[in-house]
């Protein structure tokens, strides 16, 4: 983005039966061919007439910020983004939340390239974004698949002809099960793996599936708890192999590997992570000497984890995975990187740790107007609750574009100190200059609870020109 849209810390991509026990893994050679080969499949896995169609929507006040005169002139999502309008002057209201073209780029791009260069699959978490436009280019970049939380969001997927789904919880919900029965059944190139963490749980999902008349076997990888005290997941070796035996016994159930999340890591820092994905690494391997997976006879054997704030430790651990009966399927999951931030993850990103890998470039810019200026230190923004990310930080003023002249500056002497429903509270140093109608440009924190308050956003070249729009679906 250049100043209109104004993000810090752009960078540049460089290229760049035995039960189980304990385990020391063994050290392979990263980035195989038997798990490249996963990475590079083409976007044919996903429906492009349908997120073509997107275009079509008519533009209406259903999507906050759009223009009212392209409304009433009945233009088309797509017609729009044609007519190249500026977010400036093009008759966009405010408050409007705006993503860098460039940054979106950048972003997709250094994220291939990571995978790629440390032999791993991708399947980024969908939650974050909940875009089918922007899956079709995690997907054109490499991407395996996309990752799930709920069911809901693998019905979106489907909706788009995803054929390759990771669900990272347990489902247990019989009408999902039922669902997905008839989702396998009518797509046999369809690949769906969730988690199971519970003998229970693989006990309901045999049952729901055997009554709905299930053709095909669920995948299904056993997922380790990243700890006392963390949040799903099987808490011990002995635990994951009561679950995994209650998998072998299911007629309808296929174990295909582990996963978890080392982000639940109690009192995470880099020694307690890199010790549970070895924990994770020693459960696969115990798995395949137990047999599970000779039983189950899957094609690979998966190994899945990685969420945004440690995928540089998944990467070095899973490097040292060593060769089991069958190949590897080293499955990362990072969502928040597509759109970055400019708080929470801008503070926990790995690049942070390893920036001759590239850095990511925070893509968000909410752009409020100044409403009210009742005091020399005190004025209020259009945006709020509604419109700004506010569960781990505030949005923080980063520039302010001038009514009178369009001229955008740092937005020095100005802070956001709360926000309401529907209003932002700054705070002004008596010298800051600010007037009521102009624009303040905010950086946000946490992605995923940033695209959940807009349905359609703009996307925008340096000068604010918008040349596309993203739909979200929560």
């Amino acid at each position: 983005m250049g100043a209109e849209q104004g993000t810090a810390g752009q960078g540049t991509a460089k290229p760049g039966t035995a039960k189980p026990g304990t385990a020391s893994p063994g050290t392979a050679e990263p980035g195989t061919p038997e798990v490249r080969q996963f990475a590079q499949e083409p976007v044919r896995q996903l429906a492009q007439e349908p997120v073509r169609q997107l275009a079509q929507e008519p533009v209406t006040h259903r999507f906050k910020a759009l223009p009212p005169d392209a409304e009433a002139a009945g233009l088309t999502v797509g017609e729009l983004a044609a007519e190249r309008r500026n977010i400036f002057d093009g008759g966009f209201t405010t408050p409007l939340l705006a993503l860098s073209a460039e940054s979106l780029d950048h972003n997709l791009a250094l994220l291939e390239t990571y995978a790629e260069q440390h032999g791993l699959a991708f399947a980024p978490h969908g939650k974050t974004s909940m875009s089918p436009q922007l899956f079709a280019r995690q997907l054109e970049r490499g991407a395996w698949g996309i990752t799930a939380a709920v069911p809901h969001q693998a019905r979106v997927y489907r909706a788009y002809g995803i054929r390759r789904i990771f669900l990272a919880n347990e489902v247990v919900d019989p009408a999902a099960l039922r669902w997905l029965a008839g989702e396998l059944t009518a797509d046999p190139d369809f690949r769906f793996i969730c988690y199971v963490d519970s003998v229970r749980g693989a006990e309901l999902m045999d049952d729901t599936l055997r009554a709905a008349g299930a053709t095909r076997p669920l995948d299904v990888v056993v997922e380790l708890g990243a700890g006392e005290g963390a949040r799903t997941g099987a808490r011990t070796p002995a635990d994951c192999a009561r679950v995994a035996d209650a998998v072998t016994v299911a007629e309808n159930l296929r174990l295909v590997g582990v996963a978890g999340y080392e982000g639940e890591v109690p009192q995470a820092d880099g020694d307690r992570v890199r010790s549970w994905l070895r924990q994770l690494v020693s459960l696969a391997v115990e798995f395949d000497r137990a047999g599970y997976f000779e039983d189950s006879d899957p094609e690979e054997i998966v190994l899945s984890a990685g969420g945004s704030a440690w995928f540089d430790a998944v990467a070095e651990v899973f490097a040292e995975v060593p060769e089991l009966s069958r190949p590897w399927l080293k499955l990362l999951r990072s969502g928040a990187y597509v759109s970055h931030d400019d708080g929470h993850y801008k503070e926990l990103t790995p690049f942070n740790r390893v920036p001759e890998e590239g850095e990511l470039q925070p893509a968000f810019r909410l752009w409020a107007q100044v409403v009210s200026r009742p005091t020399p230190t005190q004025a209020f923004v259009n945006a709020g609750k509604r419109d700004a990310a506010y569960d781990l930080h505030l949005p923080e003023a980063q520039v302010v574009r001038s009514a009178r002249d369009g001229k955008i500056r740092p937005a020095t002497g100005i802070a956001v100190t709360g926000l309401s429903d529907q209003h932002g509270w700054l705070t002004t140093d008596e010298s800051a200059s600010l007037d009521v109608g102009d624009w303040v440009g905010l950086g946000l924190s946490h992605p995923c609870t940033i695209f959940d308050k807009w349905q359609l956003i703009p996307v925008v070249d340096a000068d604010g020109t918008a040349v596309d729009f993203v739909r979200t679906f929560f």
